[in-house]
């Protein structure tokens, strides 16, 4: 690594934790200001108020980040160069006989390294805190006891339960409606109280222990209906195997829980088919489409900073924004649309669009 590359990705990465810093710190403010009063509605004192406020805005900083990495990206960069273009040091360096394409280099290099990060948070550290991220403003702290209506779980089975304690990891008047292949009911457990324990961290499955159970087995009719005697004898239980946790349950209830998933879990609930499969599709797409938008973003702001003879500057700056705004924007209409087919076609239209004229306007820079 030449002294060159050392110093531009030294001011890409001040300027990157600037702009993360400011960007986040903003989305974080707006979002206060408009929800404070979700907070204070308990009526707790101030300072169990503040513990909730970082209780809730603390993991939401990797989702915001995940929102916001494409335009800080591409802001450090922008930045790092219109430093050294007004500084001079760009036509320092071009005397030199130094091409910009090779300046260029390293700010290229350090976007496809935070399209990596980009990755790592979406792959690893967001389905770890899914189940926080799942929470709403006036959940923190003192969550609602929810009730949980027929949630698919292993073996074809629905758990239902009449309230959900999440810190607790109750559930009450819980029942549980087995159904063979056919999804046909074969057995039904109820019980009072059920309390999780978990036997596999990794996997995050465990098994509910039961108080004042009981399961019934339903004996069907040759034409596969319930008969008059269709139920026998009543028979204790004191556990129920199950994948749904009370960190799952409280994603689960959340609007649009799929998004916070990893690839693997969402090629297990594929198998599983727990939801559609276009939801699935589509969530994958936009997964990969992400960081190579962020990629794209770049990449199309470059060629307006980068210049053998460069004019204004905050000229320069108002195309850039136009022009990384409208690919913002096409990408953001895009992805709100939901075809009825398979097709995850509209994910990739702005990065059809966009890397093209990216690669148009990177060609005529005059270096």
């Amino acid at each position: 690594m030449s002294t060159l590359d050392r110093y531009i990705l030294k001011g890409l990465l001040v300027n990157f934790t600037i702009g993360m810093g400011v960007m986040i710190s903003l989305y974080v403010v707006l979002d206060m200001f408009v929800n404070m009063d979700e907070f204070t509605e308990h009526g707790r004192p101030i300072k169990q108020v503040a513990l909730d406020i970082v209780s809730f805005y603390w993991p939401n900083v990797f989702l915001y980040f995940q929102q916001l990495s494409g335009v800080i990206v591409l802001f450090a960069c922008m930045a790092t160069i219109a430093r050294m273009r007004r500084l001079h040091e760009l036509t320092a360096i071009l005397s030199s006989g130094v091409s910009l394409y090779r300046i260029a280099a390293p700010i290229i290099a350090f976007g496809l390294f935070t399209s990596a990060l980009l990755v790592m948070n979406t792959e690893l550290i967001i389905p770890s805190i899914a189940h926080l991220l799942s929470r709403k403003h006036d959940d923190v702290g003192d969550p609602r006891a929810r009730e949980v209506l027929f949630m698919p779980d292993r073996d074809n089975a629905l758990l239902s339960a009449a309230a959900f304690d999440a810190n607790k990891g109750e559930l009450h008047r819980m029942k549980v409606i087995f159904r063979d292949e056919h999804r046909r009911w074969t057995r039904i457990l109820e019980a009072d109280l059920a309390t999780w324990e978990e036997l596999d961290p990794v996997a995050k499955t465990g098994r509910w222990n039961l108080r004042r159970a009981k399961a019934r087995r339903i004996l069907l009719t040759n034409d596969g209906t319930l008969g008059p005697q269709s139920i026998i004898a009543e028979q204790t239980a004191k556990t129920y195997l199950s994948d749904l946790s009370p960190e799952t349950i409280q994603l689960r209830q959340a609007e649009g829980w799929v998004r916070y998933l990893s690839f693997a879990q969402l090629d297990r609930l594929k198998e599983q088919g727990e939801i559609e499969s276009s939801e699935i599709i589509r969530t994958k797409h936009g997964r990969i489409a992400t960081p190579i938008i962020s990629l794209v973003l770049l990449l199309l702001g470059l060629p307006f900073f980068l210049d053998r003879e460069p004019g204004n500057l905050l000229s320069d700056a108002g195309k850039c924004m136009i022009a990384c705004g409208l690919c913002f924007a096409t990408t953001f209409i895009s992805q709100s649309i939901q075809l009825p087919t398979l097709s995850a076609l509209p994910f990739w239209i702005p990065i059809f669009i966009f890397a093209t004229l990216a690669a148009v306007l990177i060609d005529r820079i005059r270096t």
